[in-house]
């Protein structure tokens, strides 16, 4: 099995951040993003790293940067070790692969999410209300159904623990109602370009959630990841059927073997087996094969 990196430790570079997947560096003007091969269930991250996840994210990423480019600019600005800063060559064989040079921003206090069918934490919702945040649906769907047409259905960012879903109404009164509707309207041109995208390939976009951030000259732009396994669900069309569970591109692997422990879903996480680490690559595989051929 291929070296994992589950994380990262250069000397000379200041740590910006370390998420649940990226350790974030600030190189000044720049920050250098690294995706490594942790991964998380139920918001625990595993003490089992998935070999080449974070290259596979890099990648899918990069393919969607540039492709998008046409309806929004992104933060990236180089992912090629040999054109980051001099402070940076020492760790190139780290970096190499899953790493991004990309603009600093002010990110927006708010998730951009888009559904086109019904599912998570939507499909909750739906059951108790007949509405995603806040949203009125009609009446009869199912688990997975197409919905009529894409909705924005923003959520606050949280630290810890999972993001909480808001209506438009209170993105709003978060981030100024212009910049919502904007928002709004680069995150539905966004998922009808990928979901199009995707289709042709024999994938189904479920739903994605995107991040936007604010520029040095004041313009939103598209930051962090772009429409991968951790940000997306990715299902196979020939498989689709409203009601039953779907043939999928991401960590459901990771979470149907959890679910089978007498685990509580808090930390230290389970140790994981050989046979579950390499199923959940094998997804993230799919995934970047199916899009980016």
């Amino acid at each position: 099995m291929q070296q994992a990196v589950y994380s990262t430790d250069f000397p000379t570079l200041k740590v910006f951040r370390r998420g649940k997947v990226r350790d974030v560096y600030d190189l000044g003007s720049t920050l250098l993003m690294v995706a490594s091969d942790r991964i998380s269930a139920f918001d625990v991250i595993m003490a089992d790293p998935v070999p080449n996840k974070g290259a596979m994210l890099t990648s899918i990423s990069l393919f969607w940067f540039a492709r998008t480019q046409h309806i929004v600019r992104n933060h990236l600005l180089a992912s090629r070790v040999s054109d980051y800063p001099a402070e940076c060559q020492p760790y190139a064989d780290v970096l190499e692969g899953r790493s991004m040079l990309v603009r600093k921003t002010t990110p927006l206090p708010v998730e951009c999410v888009v559904r086109g069918y019904l599912a998570g934490s939507g499909w909750k919702e739906y059951l108790s209300s007949q509405t995603v945040c806040g949203i009125p649906l009609p009446a009869g769907l199912q688990e997975s159904s197409k919905l009529p047409e894409p909705i924005f259905t923003p959520a606050t960012k949280a630290e810890t623990g999972h993001d909480e879903n808001i209506s438009f109404e209170a993105a709003a009164a978060i981030i100024g109602t212009e910049r919502a509707e904007h928002v709004k309207r680069l995150s539905l041109e966004l998922y009808t370009f990928a979901a199009h995208y995707a289709a042709e390939r024999g994938i189904l976009l479920a739903d994605t959630k995107f991040e936007f951030g604010v520029d040095e000259a004041g313009e939103v732009i598209l930051i962090d990841e772009a429409l991968t396994p951790d940000s997306s669900r990715f299902w196979l069309a020939s498989h689709w059927q409203p009601g039953k569970p779907q043939m999928n591109f991401d960590k459901q692997v990771l979470r149907d073997y959890l679910e089978t422990l007498d685990w509580n879903k808090q930390p230290p996480p389970p140790p994981l087996p050989n046979e579950i680490v390499e199923r959940t690559a094998a997804k993230y595989r799919e995934a970047l094969e199916r899009l980016t051929a």
